[in-house]
């Protein structure tokens, strides 16, 4: 028996009434956790011997409402390039809720990682704020808010991180504006930075092969001249 599987075992047993789910794949775990018992399970998972998942590594926001979904057939070339665009239906990985919160923990003392995955609804997006369980999620919190719009409860300063705070939208949502909703730039008039609407046209790209031709490569000058 793995380390993995062992851990896997103790999850299981020790969160069953709790847990939505505990998947392994590729040697790693992946708790499956409802909102209403994220704060328990996870100070379960920092405080008790068994676990000692003392750092939370990364926080991560998805969007799973084009899951499965592809903009291209690719699997078949022309001379012109790739086959044309095409759309599928939406695919959701859950067949309920558009968002999740993954959270990864590391246990140093065990030589463990863990992933934590909480799934939300499309509508009103939130979750109690886990920073007093670990600190470091104070900023990993703010960028899932400003990226995907997910609100954090009892977050102390949830602003946006990385964008300005006059931007309208969330980036990484999938139905976020490839152009995005206005253009800033700096009028040297007004001396100020000021926003517009955007100029710039929507348009499919289509990704082109471009292969050398025999026929177009110039011959070789023979030594002789």
């Amino acid at each position: 028996m793995t380390d993995t599987t062992r851990l896997a075992e103790k999850l299981t047993v020790r969160f069953e009434d709790t847990l939505s789910g505990c998947l392994t794949n590729h040697n790693q775990i992946t708790l499956v956790v409802n909102p209403s018992h994220l704060l328990s399970i996870c100070e379960a998972l920092r405080d008790e011997d068994d676990f000692s998942f003392s750092q939370l590594i990364d926080l991560c926001g998805v969007d799973y409402s084009a899951y499965g979904q592809v903009d291209w057939a690719t699997n078949e070339t022309t001379s012109t390039g790739f086959s044309r665009g095409r759309s599928k239906t939406s695919v959701n990985i859950n067949n309920e809720e558009r968002f999740a919160v993954v959270y990864h923990l590391l246990s140093i003392q065990h030589n463990h990682r863990l992933r934590v995955r909480c799934y939300l609804p499309e509508e009103n997006p939130k979750l109690p704020t886990v920073t007093k369980i670990w600190s470091s999620a104070d900023w990993y919190e703010r960028e899932a808010y400003d990226m995907f719009g997910i609100l954090f409860e009892g977050h102390p300063d949830l602003r946006r991180l990385l964008t300005d705070y006059g931007f309208i939208g969330h980036p990484f949502r999938k139905d976020f504006p490839l152009e995005g909703n206005v253009e800033v730039r700096y009028d040297p008039d007004k001396q100020k930075v000021i926003y517009e609407p955007v100029t710039i046209t929507n348009r499919v790209l289509v990704p082109r092969v471009i292969r050398d031709d025999n026929r177009y490569i110039p011959d070789e000058e023979s030594p002789d001249g």
